[in-house]
């Protein structure tokens, strides 16, 4: 028994460091927002979005440069389909999300796009170091456009922010630094929090019995978007809620043209692609990005039952890996239910919501 007391203080102290460093990083990114004009969206976009994939981005290049390319591909598609499915669905269910007009317009289209892309770089196999350039290329551009689209707004977004928190318009460079400390200090929890709790979860499903496969498809997946979850979910909390879907998006765009782009740059053979993750796993991601249209459409939100419809999908995909591993004649009963009833259901209830959305007049 004594040997479990190790990893299950790793595990409360994991979480409380996620709390910790969700609510400053939260708090940090809302009002360096304010400070510097710059629309909370975009600092969910690029900031906090950045912040959040650092545990990707550890976990990608290590295995690219050691020659672990199934881990490096198969973290950054598992956490893109997390990110979505479990960590949206989860921050709706707390609170529903708002959805600004230039997410559905812009980035939702960027996220799809980089999807895409990645899969269509992969066909041959492998990211190589052009196709890691391309993708790297494509994250500068991002950025850059998104801090341009942000100044267009920041009249907007500093008489708000003035409002709700007092800022003066000429702030002192102190009170910046105090904000970016915040934010730095929150990432630094983040990225600490979820590695003790990621090693502690580890550490009890060996000492269980737990496969490893099982490990590395359940605590590893969802364990380097844990600081996602704690940003997003805080966020919606305190409703800072642009940052809450910014970050998911933000996030989902750095660890493919970032994580992936830098990683396939640095390793000296590239980054190779299984089968297994170009025929399913890619397609899976692409889907994701693509099913965030029409649900961020429908009233420019996120609501209550779209959130659980989110988190019911992401426990039946956790489901079909975990059965693939072990039951083969169960996954494809499983996969013929889901194909056959559960997702054209779902399209359909969709489809209505969009259609209905779309006679409504608009408020705005």
């Amino acid at each position: 028994m004594s040997e479990y007391l190790v990893p299950i203080a790793l595990i409360v102290a994991g979480f409380a460091l996620l709390m910790a460093g969700g609510e400053m990083l939260v708090r940090g990114a809302s009002r360096l927002a304010a400070l510097a004009g710059i629309s909370p969206l975009v600092i969910g976009l690029t900031v906090v979005a950045l912040g959040t994939s650092a545990p990707e981005m550890a976990i990608t290049l290590q295995s690219s440069l050691s020659g672990r390319a199934d881990l490096a591909v198969g973290n950054v598609v598992g956490s893109n389909i997390c990110n979505v499915l479990l960590i949206l669905g989860l921050s709706a269910l707390a609170a529903p999300l708002a959805v600004s007009v230039q997410l559905i317009r812009w980035d939702v289209p960027w996220m799809i796009l980089a999807s895409f892309l990645l899969l269509v770089l992969s066909l041959d196999g492998v990211i190589g170091r052009w196709d890691g350039g391309l993708l790297f290329g494509g994250l500068v551009a991002y950025v850059g456009w998104a801090v341009l689209q942000s100044r267009r707004e920041s009249q907007k977004a500093q008489a708000e922010y003035e409002k709700q928190y007092g800022v003066r318009a000429r702030p002192r460079r102190k009170e910046i630094a105090i904000q970016a400390a915040l934010i730095v200090g929150g990432l630094v929890l983040l990225t600490l929090g979820s590695h003790w709790l990621v090693g502690g979860a580890a550490t009890i499903a060996r000492l269980l019995g737990v496969s490893e496969l099982l490990i590395g498809l359940t605590i590893l997946a969802v364990g380097t978007s844990l600081p996602e979850l704690a940003a997003s979910v805080i966020a919606s909390i305190r409703r800072e809620r642009d940052i809450a879907v910014g970050n998911i998006v933000g996030s989902n765009l750095f660890n493919i043209l970032g994580v992936l782009g830098l990683s396939a740059l640095l390793a000296p053979n590239g980054i190779a692609v299984s089968k297994v993750a170009l025929h399913f796993d890619i397609p899976v991601m692409i889907a994701v990005a693509v099913a965030c249209l029409p649900i961020f459409f429908t009233g420019h939100a996120i609501s209550r039952w779209e959130g659980g419809i989110l988190f019911a999908y992401y426990l039946a995909y956790t489901a079909y890996l975990i059965l693939g591993a072990t039951d083969e004649e169960l996954t494809r009963t499983f996969g013929r239910v889901m194909l056959g009833l559960v997702i054209p259901l779902t399209g359909a209830t969709l489809v209505f919501s969009l259609v209905r959305a779309l006679r409504q007049p608009r408020t705005q």
